[in-house]
């Protein structure tokens, strides 16, 4: 046995291993409760005269040697780390949003692209036929609109439901973590009895073990969450007051409530099992937005010191000081600009004059951005707003490498919040008959169907639309993307049936206008593919100009195909679209498109 064998033995695991025969005929029944009788203790020095062919033995992180002495090597859970350091993370966190600009700009940008102006919702009830109920999704949706306002949704009636998102980003963000409480109850002018309180992670009581007494099921409090054996949450015990709030007498003391699981939306991300609380997303570069916060404060400093002419008078022992005595004992006189001072006999001035602002600075501060947004997960452009170091590419591939960070956090918001909300609001919503068209016993009856609904987050701007939209253009064109991709992507929350919508709409007012701008289909689309008619049942359409060429219309001279047979007669079309009675004829209509285009059209109504 060699030396680093004969360490590892007596220092990791207690015993003698050449003392030791292990058994292998022992039973069920024979096996100990605590089968492991030695506890390994935590790595100790590093024996001496262990050589490098020793070490090899280990992995180069867990050797331990002069260099890393300082290298934290604690392995402890999840909680009991946040048990000694949650409040400090909160208090600090806020103190860095609150007076660090850097910080305020981490949190806006993690704001603005995450939750932007809120996260839409569209209901896609289906029916059986497997189609959307227009009915039902539209009666759910006026619905949920009427109830986002302050008034309705807010227990305290001052936050739109959109507001009340991005205030509660912005507290996981600078807390780690907010709880909202779901109050069963109509609040202001709302016919739905649910409203939200938005809670923070401060008053839940999280400085005890067990703050009264507990359900039978639960396997302890921890952190102020109450949960089973398997950590899943019973109850959360709230403040009735924040422990840092205005108390106006000490009648107003620390009550504390349970709540149930079922009222509570605890949002905050998990970064290991099991983890009660959240941690604020800037721990980790939380020293290097303080240092960055107090070092421009000192280059601040010092360039208003040396923008202001100092300087320093030495006078010879025994002589009368030329400045005048400060109460504070110093001596001190005052220039003024264009004034010339003769000094007492002996004395001499000696300037003061720093060398500010610090050249350094600017790429002294880039490097601290730098880190602060690797740390963060945002773009350095985006926390700093300085592009003018970036070319095109580099921004772009930062753009869309951070817009992937973004989307995943848009998922992670939709599912830990808003498709539970969704879920409690339609129940309570159905419940109260704010739905028409939906009884109660239909819903019960299948509560997925009608609780389906799509979350649309939001999206961003092209970077380069010339190319962007070339290229998005020829992936549709080839089939390996679809237009509804397109537009989610880069439509800013727009889907594609709000994009149809607002297309037909601008279209037809443009008609009625007697408008053609480039965006016009008389422009753009050639005339033999424009007035499509539906001529079959499934509800394909045939171009107006093959629709003319088989019905004959367009052949010159002939009533048939060549050789004399008889044109094959179409099927009868099962329903055209007929010109409104306002409108001109579509005779008229076709005639001057055909003077316009120079090719005869078919004479039917666009649909």
């Amino acid at each position: 046995m060699n030396k680093l064998q004969k360490w590892l033995a007596t220092n990791l695991l207690g015993m003698d291993l050449a003392a030791q025969t292990p058994r292998t005929d022992m039973t069920t029944s024979e096996a100990p409760k605590r089968p492991f009788q030695h506890r390994v203790p935590r790595v100790p020095a590093w024996p001496k005269g262990a050589g490098l062919e020793d070490m090899a033995r280990m992995y180069a992180m867990a050797v331990p040697n002069r260099f890393n002495q300082g290298f934290p090597s604690f392995n402890t859970s999840e909680d009991l780390e946040l048990t000694s350091s949650l409040r400090n993370l909160r208090a600090r966190g806020r103190s860095l949003v609150r007076d660090a600009a850097y910080a305020k700009s981490c949190k806006r940008t993690i704001v603005n692209n995450v939750i932007g102006y809120g996260v839409r919702m569209e209901p896609v009830v289906k029916n059986t036929r497997n189609t959307i109920n227009k009915q039902v999704s539209g009666a759910i949706a006026d619905a949920w609109a009427k109830w986002m306002c302050a008034d309705s949704c807010h227990t305290g009636g001052s936050l739109h439901f959109h507001d009340l998102e991005r205030l509660c980003m912005g507290q996981v963000f600078e807390a780690g973590e907010v709880f909202i409480r779901i109050h069963r109850e109509r609040f202001g002018k709302s016919d739905i009895p649910i409203a939200l309180e938005v809670v923070e992670p401060e008053r839940i009581v999280d400085g005890y073990a067990y703050p009264t007494t507990v359900s039978p099921k639960s396997g302890g409090v921890r952190l102020g969450i109450e949960s089973d054996g398997f950590k899943r949450p019973i109850a959360y015990w709230i403040r009735a007051l924040h422990p840092g709030d205005i108390r106006l007498n000490l009648e107003q003391s620390d009550e504390q409530v349970r709540v149930p699981a079922e009222d509570v939306i605890h949002i905050y991300v998990i970064e290991r099992w099991p983890q009660s609380r959240g941690v604020p997303w800037i721990h980790a570069v939380a020293g290097k937005l303080q240092d960055v916060n107090g070092y421009s404060e000192a280059e601040i400093i010092a360039a208003r010191a040396a923008a202001s002419y100092m300087g320093i008078i030495e006078s010879p022992e025994g002589t009368e000081a030329f400045a005048e005595q400060a109460p504070d004992t110093t001596f001190q006189a005052t220039f003024e600009p264009g004034m010339m001072m003769k000094l007492q006999e002996g004395e001499k001035f000696n300037s003061f004059s720093p060398n500010r602002p610090n050249s350094g600075l600017d790429a002294f501060m880039k490097i601290m951005l730098r880190e602060i947004s690797a740390g963060v997960g945002a773009s350095y452009e985006a926390i700093s707003h300085d592009y003018s170091q970036g070319s095109y590419s580099s921004m772009r591939v930062s753009m869309l490498a951070e817009r992937d960070c973004w989307r995943a956090l848009q998922h992670w918001w939709i599912r830990c919040f808003r498709e539970r909300l969704h879920k409690e609001w339609l129940s309570a919503a159905v419940l109260s008959g704010a739905v028409p068209g939906l009884p109660l016993t239909q819903y019960a009856l299948d509560m997925e169907r009608y609780q389906a609904a799509v979350f649309k987050p939001r999206g961003w701007s092209w970077i380069d639309p010339t190319k962007e939209v070339a290229a998005a253009r020829s992936a549709v064109n080839a089939g390996f993307q679809s237009v509804e991709n397109v537009v989610e992507e880069y439509g800013r929350g727009t889907d594609l049936q709000d994009m149809v919508s607002q297309r037909k709409s601008e279209l037809e007012y443009f008609r009625e206008e007697g408008l053609v701008f480039d965006t016009s289909p008389e422009v753009y689309v050639p005339a033999e593919t424009r007035g499509q008619v539906l001529v079959n049942d499934d509800g394909s359409v045939m171009p107006a100009a093959e629709l003319a060429a088989k019905l004959g219309t367009n052949q010159p001279g002939a009533q048939g195909q060549p050789g004399g047979a008889p044109a094959a007669q179409p099927s009868k079309p099962s329903a055209v679209v007929p010109a409104d009675e306002d409108d001109e004829p579509a005779g008229a209509e076709g005639e001057q498109e055909e003077r316009q285009y120079g090719q005869p059209v078919v004479p039917f109504r666009r649909s």
